[in-house]
């Protein structure tokens, strides 16, 4: 069973730093496009920043370039986003996603597998 696990979220004061980790199991991810997206209660997601199945290519929101950084490990089968200088309007749900393919950058609803999420809270 193909399966992504979040971890790393929590609370934090503005400006502070996060490290979410989104580990796999049930497949290899080397792969695997990984994506990080966000989403409020009753809204969309929305795509935060994506990594290519090798790592040689990264794409991210700009309300988050310069601040945040997407990683991967595929010896380690696990992704990560450091997220630095939070906002409070970075106070979301945060999950990461799948899909195969060497050439794809960003994974795409509905997903090849997902997280349940992790909550990042940012107070000021």
């Amino acid at each position: 069973q193909l399966q992504l696990v979040e971890s790393g979220g929590g609370s934090v004061q503005v400006g502070g730093s996060l490290r979410l980790s989104c580990a796999a199991s049930g497949f290899s991810l080397d792969e695997y496009a990984i994506g990080w997206f966000r989403q409020a209660p009753g809204k969309d997601a929305e795509k935060v920043a994506c990594i290519s199945s090798t790592g040689l290519s990264t794409n991210y929101a700009e309300s988050v370039k310069g601040r945040f950084t997407i990683s991967r490990d595929n010896a380690e089968n696990t992704g990560y986003l450091q997220m630095n200088s939070l906002k409070p309007e970075d106070t979301y749900i945060y999950f990461c996603a799948a899909d195969q393919g060497v050439y794809r950058l960003c994974p795409a609803y509905p997903y090849h597998a997902r997280g349940q999420g992790t909550q990042v809270t940012v107070s000021s």
